[in-house]
């Protein structure tokens, strides 16, 4: 009987914590911080002959459906034209991408016939990199045209090492519920990344907008699935900050379906996983204190430990009310039923075409969570393979 209270008790504390619970302790604490050590001063857009040289660069895989929207959007770029290079890595493209980029004179197109991976590309374009940073976005993005004007702007502090853009999506019509549920946790996760920036550094960078100095990149595994976020960890490990930016932004459209939709998460999650152990020496709290905070509490518990503690939750709970134990088993039971049905709710009127977003955030929280155990069996069929699995784009 104790053993099963304090199960239900741990599993419902970390629950709590890794979805709501860090985000209050991370606001009280930049509350506090800007009490004691002033709100943070944004720095002037630097002067155009005071602009670093940046290497945008684009990896791709058969985008030849894409590529005349984002020339067009790289184009109107509010950058020199003279110290911004546009290179596209092109990965064992197959198709008509190569031959479109040909026609655009201010492209460099790094070209490998064999189709590797993303992390191969990446490292293949690095090779090719001769200005003083690289910015990285996806070939399906938009990026705001202001973008790398703020990107500069936040590399003039010297503890800066990597810059991330903000993530945002779309949905091409109204009730795309895929896009939608992933919009919405996009903005909750945009708002965390912002406070762990205050704090110290933000966890990691989203591929879709983010620029490092070259000289920090170090060595990512052929095999990894979140090779952005390998790359920019990689950067606070040797003791530099990410900093998170909402003015530098890349608009993307959602997963056409839920299908879709879960082959990314499950992607994510195993890439998840994979990092957690590559990076397991910044779980250590006495090398990096501020970092193994916002690392285990950001990243961690929801790639692993957080999804296990849900079933728990479901599991002990429903044994505490069989056995009679006091009322506020049975409430939590009945709340937590209340959930899932709702989550169930959410799942059944997307299937039917209708719209309701209540239903359906409660359903998108399970549905990422269950993509983690979905992830753990993807990274054992794929531990050798970084290759491109694309989700298709409403």
């Amino acid at each position: 009987m104790l053993t099963l209270k304090i199960l239900f008790w741990a599993s419902l504390l970390i629950v709590f914590y890794t979805y709501l619970g860090y985000g209050i302790l991370l606001y009280i604490i930049i509350r506090l911080k800007r009490l004691f050590c002033g709100t943070p001063q944004k720095t002037a857009l630097p002067a155009d002959d005071e602009l670093p040289t940046i290497t945008l660069m684009i990896c791709a895989y058969n985008e030849q459906d894409v590529v005349a929207e984002k020339m067009e959007n790289t184009r109107k770029l509010d950058y020199p034209k003279d110290k911004l290079r546009v290179m596209w890595v092109t990965d064992g493209s197959n198709d008509r991408t190569n031959e479109l980029l040909a026609t655009y004179p201010e492209v460099d197109v790094v070209y490998s016939p064999e189709r590797r991976g993303k992390t191969a590309a990446l490292k293949h374009g690095l090779s090719e990199v001769k200005t003083q940073y690289v910015a990285f976005t996806d070939a399906n993005t938009m990026i705001n045209a202001g973008a790398m004007r703020e990107i500069a702007r936040l590399f003039m502090d010297p503890t800066v090492g990597c810059v991330s853009g903000e993530k945002r999506v779309a949905a091409r019509e109204k009730g795309e519920m895929a896009a939608e549920g992933e919009g919405l946790y996009w903005k909750y996760e945009s708002t965390l990344k912002k406070w762990d920036s205050e704090l110290y550094s933000a966890m990691g960078a989203a591929g879709e907008l983010y620029a490092i100095d070259p000289k920090l990149c170090r060595e990512v595994p052929d095999n990894a699935l979140l090779d952005d976020f390998m790359l920019s960890m990689y950067v606070v490990d040797g003791g530099k900050r990410i900093a998170y930016t909402t003015e530098a932004y890349a608009m993307e459209y959602g997963s056409a379906n839920i299908y879709e939709e879960s082959k990314r998460k499950r992607r994510i999650a195993a890439g998840g996983l994979q990092s957690i152990w590559w990076l397991r020496r910044m779980l250590n709290p006495f090398r990096q204190p501020v970092v193994a905070f916002q690392y285990i509490s950001h990243r961690v518990l929801r790639w692993s430990i957080t999804p296990v503690a849900m079933v728990i939750l479901l599991l002990t709970n429903i044994l505490l009310v069989a056995l009679r134990c006091h009322v506020i088993y049975t409430t939590c039971l009945v709340m937590q039923a209340l959930f899932y049905l709702a989550a169930f709710g959410g799942w059944l009127t997307g299937r039917m075409g209708k719209r309701n977003k209540l239903l359906y955030t409660a359903y998108y929280f399970v549905f990422m969570n269950l993509n983690v155990f979905r992830g753990m069996r993807y990274l054992s069929t794929h531990k050798h393979s970084g290759a491109w699995e694309k989700a298709v784009r409403s």
